[in-house]
């Protein structure tokens, strides 16, 4: 017998939300974790939504925004977060173990999705820390490789071991069953690190500047271009004002669900 376990915590039924079980948790480092939870059945999604997720507060659900990071087709719902030892909801989320139970929104929304965007040949999606999480899911949807040549992901993180996923996305997704043959051919992974030696370090304004982030295997101009290249911002507030400023002086529009632009951002990000 296991003398450190605990029974499973459990919820009390809400109108609001659904209650679904955690199927596994997975610890980056002591900033950063995974986890997943069961997917109710009829829960739809797509790929790079966000929506509401929470545990039991004083007298009502502690809800908060967390980007999917699974793909549409998968029978579980994945996220990344952050540890925040103080944080209403994090510091509690981070103990959560396979068998608890959380509550689900149920209605999944956001602007970094395929239909805000007008069509193009290379989708740049630029990320911090857990921004990442969205792109994990579009990156493993069969439609985005028929819908563009290219598909990059760029990972700026402060420590190595924030870079979640690396490994994963580093072999191009080779273990994925629906889109590891198209990745290998069209998908990119760049991270890179600011606070530690790393093969690329600096920030991704950085590596756009100074051309990085267009160097084999990426092929193409050696510039954000208006005409050919789409772009999805995910990251810390800070992120998404300085690039969108940057991308809007380039000739990128942004985009929504009602009118697709050149550039979409998630605004609602926490993280």
């Amino acid at each position: 017998m296991n003398m450190h376990a605990r029974p499973p915590q459990l919820l009390p039924e809400h109108a609001a939300f659904q209650t679904c079980q955690v199927r596994w948790v997975r610890h980056w480092n002591e900033h950063l974790f995974s986890f997943a939870i069961e997917r109710p059945a009829s829960f739809r999604f797509r790929s790079g939504e966000f929506v509401m997720l929470g545990l039991e507060g004083e007298g009502k659900p502690l809800m908060r925004a967390y980007s999917i990071a699974s793909p549409t087709w998968s029978d579980e719902l994945e996220f990344l977060s952050i540890k925040v030892p103080d944080g209403p909801l994090t510091s509690r989320l981070q103990t959560i173990r396979e068998g608890d139970q959380l509550y689900l929104g149920r209605k999944p929304t956001g602007t970094l999705v395929s239909d805000a965007l007008l069509p193009g040949r290379r989708l740049f999606m630029l990320s911090t820390g857990t921004g990442l999480a969205p792109f994990l899911s579009i990156a493993r949807d069969p439609d985005i490789y028929d819908a563009f040549g290219q598909i990059v992901i760029v990972h700026s993180t402060r420590r190595v071991s924030d870079l979640a996923y690396h490994d994963e996305l580093t072999a191009q997704l080779a273990g994925d069953p629906l889109v590891a043959d198209q990745a290998l051919l069209q998908f990119h992974y760049i991270p890179t690190v600011t606070r530690e030696p790393f093969r690329t370090t600096g920030r991704i304004g950085q590596l756009i500047e100074e051309g990085w982030l267009f160097q084999p295997p990426v092929a193409g101009d050696r510039a954000l271009n208006p005409e050919t290249d789409r772009v999805m911002l995910c990251g810390s507030s800070e992120m998404i004002k300085d690039f969108s400023a940057m991308l809007e002086s380039h000739g990128f529009e942004e985009g929504s669900n009602a009118k697709p632009g050149t550039f979409v951002v998630e605004r609602a990000f926490v993280g």
